[in-house]
């Protein structure tokens, strides 16, 4: 049986699957995708060697990046997806029902497409009625909107390349700027166990735009470090509070797991002033 080694840029370890089976390989314009199948995890993305979802535990990712915060906001109904080509993050975004829009910015028509045709469990909502696509830069997109949006969830490759322009100050700012008065973001930011600075940066980056920055995690075993983290922000409510019962149908995030990713607030405390050790 043939081997795949993870690329990933930023970890100091290297992944190893088997590939029992290459499915499907081409260059885009932006990017390398791969799909192949694996013993374990089923099917697998890849982009740019880096390993994006596994049939098998996409759903840890993507649920929370998403619930959090559909929870954390009174009545979320525009919504903007930046990235997540795969379509995990709109398959979550649509199970509720409060949500009439959503704009799906990816900006690889061809990550799309190779979703629906190898992941159709999970690119399964990219078309319903109330998701539109546009097949553009994100961060150019978030410029056209102006205090119409509820929330923002950024669902990129990790920080490096065409993906930059989503961890700017600038960024930041237009995010805001395109808010409502209640609106909230939320970004991956990375592993605490492998890119504990990169975390930091990025939570310091937000605290010059946005009055309520937070930090919650998750343990997601096919991204470098595991301990993966989502960078969170708000215009007004807390998001460690759940307005809205959690009637959705998952299976990891309930109300429990919501106020547990959550960093504990001393520890989250000591990370910001550098006084974690590793």
């Amino acid at each position: 049986m043939i081997k795949f080694f993870e690329k990933d840029p930023y970890a100091p370890i290297q992944y190893v699957y088997d590939v029992s089976e290459v499915l499907y390989q081409k260059k885009s314009k932006f990017q390398d995708i791969l799909v192949i199948q694996n013993p374990y995890f089923g099917k697998m993305l890849i982009l740019d060697g880096v390993v994006q979802i596994t049939e098998r535990d996409e759903f840890f990712y993507h649920e929370m990046l998403v619930h959090p915060l559909m929870h954390a906001h009174p009545s979320p109904q525009n919504v903007i997806v930046i990235g997540g080509g795969d379509g995990g993050t709109v398959r979550e975004v649509v199970k509720h029902e409060t949500v009439k829009k959503v704009f799906f910015i990816e900006i690889d028509e061809d990550v799309i497409e190779t979703s629906k045709r190898f992941f159709p469990s999970v690119a399964c909502s990219v078309d319903d009625k109330r998701v539109e696509i546009k097949c553009m830069d994100g961060a150019e997109f978030v410029k056209s909107r102006q205090g119409d949006i509820d929330i923002v969830i950024v669902d990129s490759t990790d920080i490096i390349g065409f993906a930059k322009s989503l961890f700017t100050v600038e960024f930041f700012k237009n995010v805001k700027d395109c808010l409502t008065d209640e609106g909230m973001f939320v970004t991956l930011s990375e592993s605490l166990h492998f890119h504990k600075e990169m975390v930091v940066e990025v939570q310091e980056s937000m605290k010059l735009i946005f009055p309520i920055v937070d930090l919650y995690s998750a343990n997601i075993a096919t991204y470098a470090g595991n301990w993966w983290t989502f960078s969170c922000a708000s215009k007004k409510h807390s998001l460690r509070d759940i307005k809205r019962p959690v009637t959705v149908d998952t299976k990891i995030y309930s109300e429990e797991i919501h106020h547990q990713a959550f960093l504990p607030k001393t520890f989250y405390e000591r990370l910001m002033k550098g006084k974690l050790a590793w």
